[in-house]
């Protein structure tokens, strides 16, 4: 087996719901659930069993109408939330043989900062919006180890630079920045340690239309000159079209059709999937 054949990450029957369940929905019949919730205790099954590989230098593209999961499902593999059940295998992790997700708080905090990279729909929520742009870039440096204040402000330097933002804003704290600038310092900030991992978390939404093709050329050349895997969700399929090798789709916190990109958008299989592409056409 070759290094290109190894998945860099392995997910294998995550689940995650909201609630405790009770004997209605833990019953495995069809209709025990209108969609993913359960109408007798109110559980909501977010993620249901979803498994995926993802390999070197590939783009996996996750798309699905709102409450599909999507969004959960990144959140578990960034340890935001705590999945209920699953394995979840990093190659470059003690050789891919432990499961991330029975991890200690410690050793999750170190992967997150050492081996993935994720930027959040809300720059919010992936920056220090008052701290300097290079600062944010030096606290993921500094929680991964490093100490070095002059090593720290070259590499932060160098990737605002690669991510377009003049250097003399440098020091500037992203509140003072557009919708577009805020994800672009986010995604040198997901890059500040080289990760194997990037997870992007519907990164144009909300963004003016030329902003959005900026922040994807900007995404698809990093992604080649770095060679990167990213796991990119999002509910555009333009976007999915334009940077994922292969898609995998999600309704009610299941993986319903998974398959190269092409594939899907020229011949969705799932009725949903076709009322997905036929929505773009």
């Amino acid at each position: 087996m070759t290094e290109f054949e190894v998945p860099v990450l392995s997910i294998k029957h995550l689940n995650k719901q909201f609630g405790t369940g009770c004997a209605h929905c833990t019953n495995p019949e069809p209709d025990a659930l209108i969609k993913n919730y359960c109408k007798v205790c109110g559980t909501v099954f977010a993620c249901r069993d979803v498994s995926f590989d993802v390999y070197p230098g590939e783009v996996l593209g996750v798309v699905g109408e709102s409450g599909s999961g999507k969004s959960t499902l990144m959140q578990c593999l960034y340890f935001d939330q705590e999945a209920t059940s699953g394995e979840a295998y990093i190659s470059s992790y003690q050789n891919g043989l432990k499961n991330l997700f029975q991890e200690s708080s410690q050793q999750k905090r170190y992967i997150r900062n050492n081996l993935m990279g994720k930027v959040y729909q809300n720059p919010l929520l992936g920056l220090k919006i008052d701290f300097s742009s290079i600062g944010n870039i030096a606290e993921k440096l500094i929680a991964a180890g490093s100490r070095n204040v002059e090593m720290m402000e070259a590499r932060g330097t160098d990737l605002l630079g690669k991510v377009n933002i003049p250097i003399h804003r440098s020091k500037e704290a992203p509140k003072n920045f557009s919708g577009g600038m805020q994800q672009r310092v986010q995604i040198a900030k997901a890059l500040s340690n080289n990760p194997p991992i990037l997870l992007l978390d519907e990164v144009t939404t909300g963004l003016d239309l030329s902003v959005q093709a900026s922040v994807l050329d900007l995404i698809k050349s990093l992604q080649r000159e770095l060679n990167i895997s990213i796991v990119l969700v999002s509910h555009d399929l333009g976007v999915i079209r334009m940077l994922a090798d292969r898609t995998m789709v999600m309704l009610d916190g299941q993986v319903i059709e998974q398959g190269l990109t092409d594939q899907i958008l020229e011949d969705p299989q799932h009725a949903f999937t076709q009322q997905l592409v036929h929505s773009l056409l």
